[in-house]
């Protein structure tokens, strides 16, 4: 039996142990993947190992530290210092990144988005930017703080706070905090993101599963919207790949993990 999990905090709402168990039932594949909840990031190769893990996926607030913590990291996650799929082999983890792609893959068909606002500067902001800054996007992050401020300006991505941003113009507007996840909070005060949306085509809000303040506030204004169950899903078809090695079809796994989260 191989042995996965998603680590975060919190966690008790996370859907990718249906989506995994579903796809691993369907394939005939002897997995089974749980839920950790982790309270201290430094910890986590230890408890990854210590469980006997084939494979686990980090959710926020730990992907920078599951990125520290990876003997090898391979692909975009290398430029994005973050990392929300590990495997391990031969005793070591091999770090990836599936949310940027896994993103892209909500936007791609949309001809009417050029300038982006990402709300948040954690490991999510990261893979996004930089992921979608190299596809041509204009993209730039407003934080409550000056926290990893180096990291954006370093990969010329720019960087506001609440109290100093300038540029009012965004065709997508995205939240990548946890705010609206446990809380009723939106992620920046109701009068500058009045501001930052008079033009706006569309919200996304990285958190799924229900209509957060940041999603009601797009509704109200008649902005169109979307949470991230696309995301959740497109990253977790990406990463259930590199947990069996390649072995199935695309196609089959985002049936079969589609099918697991109607449950």
């Amino acid at each position: 039996m191989n042995y996965f999990s998603i680590f975060g905090n919190p966690i008790n709402h996370s859907k990718s142990p249906q989506m995994h168990n579903m796809a691993f039932k369907k394939f005939g594949y002897k997995g089974v993947y749980s839920r950790y909840l982790l309270n201290d990031g430094s910890l986590f190769r230890e408890k990854f190992l210590n469980f006997g893990l084939s494979g686990a996926n980090i959710t926020v607030p730990f992907k920078e530290d599951a990125f520290n913590q990876c003997d090898e990291v391979i692909g975009i996650a290398k430029k994005l210092e973050a990392v929300n799929t590990v495997t391990e082999k031969n005793g070591k983890l091999i770090g990836y990144n599936t949310d940027a792609p896994g993103f892209f893959e909500m936007i791609k068909s949309r001809d009417d988005i050029q300038n982006i606002a990402i709300v948040g500067a954690g490991g999510t902001a990261k893979a996004i930017s930089i992921y979608l800054r190299d596809l041509g996007y204009n993209i730039c992050i407003i934080n409550r703080s000056l926290n990893r401020k180096e990291y954006y300006i370093k990969n010329n991505i720019p960087f506001f706070t609440l109290d100093d941003i300038n540029i009012f113009d965004f065709d997508l507007i995205i939240n990548s905090t946890s705010a609206g996840l446990i809380d009723n909070l939106l992620p920046i005060n109701i009068d500058l993101l009045k501001k930052i949306s008079r033009n706006s085509k569309i919200f996304i809000d990285v958190i799924y599963g229900k209509q957060t303040p940041f999603l009601q506030f797009a509704k109200e204004n008649s902005i169109d919207y979307k949470d991230g169950f696309e995301m959740l899903l497109n990253q977790g078809v990406i990463a259930f790949d590199y947990f069996t090695n390649h072995q199935f079809d695309l196609k089959d796994i985002k049936r079969y993990m589609a099918y697991g989260l109607t449950l």
